[in-house]
């Protein structure tokens, strides 16, 4: 289907309902299985257990907003900006001084902490989670697509935390018509789509 028919698609979503059918599907929980490379957020959730330790199996580990997360014997672990991988690593070589050779298992049971956020003039504003990344067109089509008296060519997307943000805009006429794809950013956690 050529882009052009995706931005009367995307207009007329509210009235159709079929992109928030697949927002619902989306946004199912299911187990996670790792991803490569996937960076740890706060509010991600993680199931760790240390092999033939029955006492320290945590089934559901959630990262605090501070980044870091308690752990038996070892204490608090930033697991935040960390793959599963360094943070198996780092509590393998805290609990070697009371456990010889542990083997340590750490998984993603919830990417609750990769969350973007879409707001303003379309269907359905609200938070939605990246899982494990979604890019500008797919945040819109999760949030319903844009109302009638939706601005699409004004979109701007805001990233970074206080005196670092920084605005990106989106021009939606642009991109549904093949043009100026580098406006279709992959979203990073805790970025704001603002449709005006």
């Amino acid at each position: 289907m050529p882009l052009v028919e995706w931005s009367r698609i995307l207009r007329s979503v509210a009235a159709v309902g079929v992109l928030a059918g697949f927002a619902g599907l989306a946004c199912a929980q299911t187990p996670v299985v790792a991803v490569t490379g996937y960076r740890l957020h706060a509010g991600d959730k993680l199931d760790v257990s240390v092999w033939k330790e029955t006492e320290m199996q945590r089934p559901t580990v959630v990262i605090a907003p501070d980044g870091y997360f308690s752990f038996p014997l070892v204490g608090q672990i930033l697991a935040a900006g960390k793959t599963v991988s360094e943070v198996r690593q780092e509590i393998e070589s805290k609990l070697t001084k009371y456990i010889p050779d542990p083997v340590v298992t750490v998984g993603i049971a919830d990417v609750g902490g990769n969350v973007a956020y879409v707001i303003g003039q379309v269907a359905k504003p609200g938070a939605y989670v990246m899982n494990p990344s979604i890019n500008v067109l797919q945040a819109l089509a999760l949030a319903g697509g844009g109302t009638p008296y939706a601005k699409m060519d004004s979109i701007i997307v805001i990233r970074g935390s206080q005196a670092a943000q920084r605005v990106m805009p989106f021009k939606f006429g642009q991109v549904s018509a093949g043009r100026d794809l580098e406006q279709n950013v992959v979203l990073e956690a805790g970025d704001v789509v603002l449709v005006p």
